[in-house]
């Protein structure tokens, strides 16, 4: 599955959002690309993530929620069992199969956790977290040059996403060091 994600994510820039986003997302990247201030980016930032988080029903919305804060209370038990039903009832939910992916991150199940960022970025081409979350298992597994591939991919998306310039000053700096 990581060579796959790893086509998928080569592919991302061609790729389409899910058409149940919401719309407002397209404006909120252009902007978030575009602004300087380090507040006002962060303002941008929280909606996409409040948007990403968000669902047509409340109680769907709710269950990720709740299912997050089951992640929060290390209840991982209780967290998989609301993010399955979720992503059965809800195939189409970006956010639940992130949040599914990030338990399995959490709880150091990386290969269970790959599938399920493959999905969150066949739905949302554009979730820097979920490129990050990649990125972060790959270095993991030793794979530096995918992983800076990826990490350049997150930046991209969000040209000013701290987490992925840090990644790949520090893989430019080790292969530096490496080729001296």
């Amino acid at each position: 599955m990581y060579a796959e994600t790893l086509k998928l994510i080569a592919s991302l820039p061609e790729r389409r959002p899910s058409p149940q986003l919401p719309e407002r997302l397209h404006a909120l990247f252009r902007r978030l690309a575009e602004t300087a201030a380090p507040q006002a980016r962060d303002a941008i930032e929280d909606e996409i993530w409040r948007l990403w988080m968000s669902h047509p029903e409340d109680a769907v919305a709710f269950d990720l929620e709740r299912a997050t804060r089951a992640m929060t209370a290390q209840d991982f038990g209780v967290a998989d069992q609301i993010l399955r039903g979720v992503v059965a009832a809800h195939p189409g939910y970006a956010e639940a199969w992130n949040k599914r992916a990030t338990l399995y991150y959490i709880a150091g199940k990386d290969a269970e956790c790959v599938p399920y960022i493959h999905r969150t970025l066949e739905l949302e081409p554009r979730h820097y977290g979920a490129l990050c979350g990649f990125g972060e298992i790959l270095l993991a597994r030793g794979e530096t040059d995918p992983a800076l591939f990826v990490f350049e991919r997150a930046l991209r998306v969000h040209p000013h996403l701290d987490i992925a310039r840090a990644a790949i000053e520090r893989l430019l700096t080790s292969k530096t060091s490496t080729l001296q």
